[in-house]
C-alpha cells in the first residue's frame, strides 16, 4: 500500500513549551491507528500539530506525497485532513442539515450516505444543532468530517462521555469506515479495548515520545504492554 501520511523528528507544544517531544510514525493509505497513552502524555497535541494549531519546534508532516508542515490549518483541511475534536465545534446555530451541506464536497461520502449512516441524524435534520444530545452532536460531528470527503480522518477521543448505547452505535459506525470503507484514520481514545479491536496499528505515546508500537492485535494481546502503558490489563 502506499505511504499517506508520515511524519518525522516531529516537536511541538505551545509557545515555548515542548508537548511532542520528536514523534516519527507512518500511515499506509487504507490503514487505521490508534494513538493511545495516559493522560497528559501528547495525544491531542499530536492531532493538533496534524492540523497546523500548535507551534511546531522540528520535524516535518508529509501528506499523500505533499509536505503540509508550513501549511495553515485550512490548507491542510483542503490537502485532505479531516478532524473531529473532542469539543465536537459544531455549528450550533445551523440545522444538522445545514450542517453537513454546508461543508461537503464531492466524493463518496454524500449527506445522504452520512444520514445511512446515522439515522438519528436524518430523523432531526431539521433540528438545531445546540438541540442535540451529546451523542447526536458527536454523529453530527463524525458526519460532518466524512462528507468533507478526507484523505485521513482525525478523532480526538470521540467516545468521551457518551451513553453506553450511544458508545456501541458510534463504535460500530467508526469501524464500519475505518475497516469495511477504508478510510484512514488516526484515533485517539482511553480505552483501548474498544478502538484495539477495530484499528490495524497502534501506537502508545508517554511524555510526549512514541514508547510502543505494534499491530493493534497483537498490543491487544500483550498483557504486559498493555498494564506496563495503559495500566489496564487487570481493568
Amino acid at each position: 500500500m502506499a505511504e499517506l501520511l508520515k511524519v518525522e523528528g516531529l516537536r511541538s507544544g505551545y509557545g515555548e513549551a515542548v508537548v511532542v517531544q520528536g514523534v516519527s510514525l507512518s500511515l499506509e493509505q487504507g490503514q487505521s491507528l490508534a494513538l493511545l497513552g495516559r493522560n497528559g502524555t501528547g495525544k491531542t497535541t499530536l492531532l493538533n500539530t496534524l492540523i497546523g494549531v500548535t507551534r511546531r519546534h522540528q520535524g516535518s508532516i508529509t501528506l499523500a506525497g505533499q509536505d503540509i508542515t508550513l501549511l495553515p490549518p485550512h490548507l491542510r483541511a483542503a490537502a485532505g485532513i479531516g478532524w473531529v475534536p473532542q469539543e465536537r465545534n459544531i455549528f450550533k446555530s445551523l440545522t444538522v442539515d445545514e450542517n453537513l451541506t454546508a461543508v461537503a464536497r464531492p466524493g463518496p461520502w454524500t449527506v445522504k450516505r452520512a444520514y445511512e449512516m446515522f439515522p438519528r441524524l436524518a430523523e432531526r435534520k431539521a433540528n438545531m444543532g445546540n438541540q442535540l444530545s451529546g451523542g447526536e452532536q458527536q454523529m453530527l460531528a463524525v458526519a460532518r468530517a466524512l462528507v468533507l470527503n478526507p484523505k485521513l480522518l482525525l478523532l480526538d477521543e470521540p467516545l468521551e462521555g457518551l451513553a453506553p448505547i450511544i458508545v456501541e452505535e458510534l463504535l460500530r459506525s467508526i469501524a464500519r469506515v475505518v475497516r469495511d470503507e477504508g478510510m484512514s484514520a488516526i484515533i485517539v481514545e482511553q480505552n483501548p479495548r474498544m478502538i484495539l479491536p477495530i484499528t490495524h496499528n497502534a501506537v502508545v505515546l508517554d511524555r510526549g515520545a512514541v514508547v510502543h508500537a505494534a499491530p493493534s492485535a497483537e498490543l491487544l494481546a500483550d498483557r504486559a504492554q498493555l498494564d506496563r502503558w495503559l495500566a489496564v490489563a487487570k481493568a
